[in-house]
């Protein structure tokens, strides 16, 4: 008889066994959240979504109901033992639809990261992964290398920039002084792309939140590879890389005459 091969464990077992780990490390739970929220889930539906509706399966339970989600497809059959309609969603929407109706989320049930999220921690990750970081204009007068940052932050960020493919070339992390002469510290993009400035101004907070440093502590920019300051930026910071979107492949074109109905033509 051959041996089973286990799945390799995904970013939310990890996250799930260092919380569990560690139940009084309130960074670790926070991981697991931003792990949740960034994950894409498998929602398993009553019946095969039509037009755009997709109505979830609830399970009511003794402490209230649940909707049940897994972060593998394969997870989700060998739960339900048979094929079975589904949502995939990130784990983001799926609370903030759920906010506020009374319904937790059962996670990864039967597997080793199986957890019970109950209503109230669903709203609350709801209104923290809802939260817009305020917008304002200042002129930076200098960057300089980023000092006295917790660890804790730059591995959150760089587990969150990790997720936000295609949406900008780098990133770089360092200190930065205005024109006032203010001192802070900056996470400028580099060559983001048109429209995405707003949803990685969001990542950074949400990097911020889970991380348990207190919102505000770091600004947001954004540079083309061309402004001076890009230049400056990069002698100065750390940089993040963000992952690429992969190439579209090029359409394979037959040889002349290969396809039978199509004969070449000749001139």
């Amino acid at each position: 008889m051959s041996d089973v091969i286990p799945d390799a464990a995904t970013a939310l077992d990890q996250a799930h066994d260092a919380m569990q780990a560690a139940p009084l490390d309130d960074q670790l739970r926070l991981r697991f959240y931003e792990r949740l929220a960034d994950s894409e889930l498998f929602l398993l539906l009553e019946t095969e979504a039509a037009e755009g509706n997709a109505a979830p399966q609830i399970f009511p339970v003794e402490d209230g109901s649940y909707v049940l989600l897994f972060d593998r497809e394969e997870r989700l059959t060998d739960f339900t033992g048979r094929a079975a309609p589904y949502a995939a969603l990130s784990g983001r929407l799926v609370v903030q639809q759920l906010a506020g109706q009374g319904v937790g989320l059962a996670v990864n049930l039967e597997t080793p990261s199986a957890i019970l999220i109950p209503p109230d921690a669903v709203t609350w990750l709801a209104e923290t992964v809802a939260h817009a970081p305020s917008e304002v204009e200042e002129r930076i007068a200098a960057f300089h290398p980023p000092r006295g940052l917790p660890e804790a932050l730059v591995t959150a960020l760089d587990a969150k920039l990790a997720t936000a493919r295609g949406l900008a070339d780098c990133a770089f992390l360092a200190g930065s002084e205005s024109d006032s002469g203010s001192r802070s510290h900056i996470l400028a993009f580099i060559d983001a792309a048109p429209g995405s400035e707003a949803a990685l101004a969001r990542a950074v907070a949400e990097a911020l939140t889970f991380s348990g440093i207190e919102a505000g502590a770091l600004d947001v920019g954004f540079f083309r590879a061309s402004d001076p300051s890009a230049a400056a930026l990069a002698r100065n910071g750390l940089r993040f890389d963000l992952p690429a979107l992969p190439k579209a492949q090029p359409a394979e074109r037959p040889a002349p005459g290969s396809d039978p109905t199509k004969p070449p033509i000749l001139r």
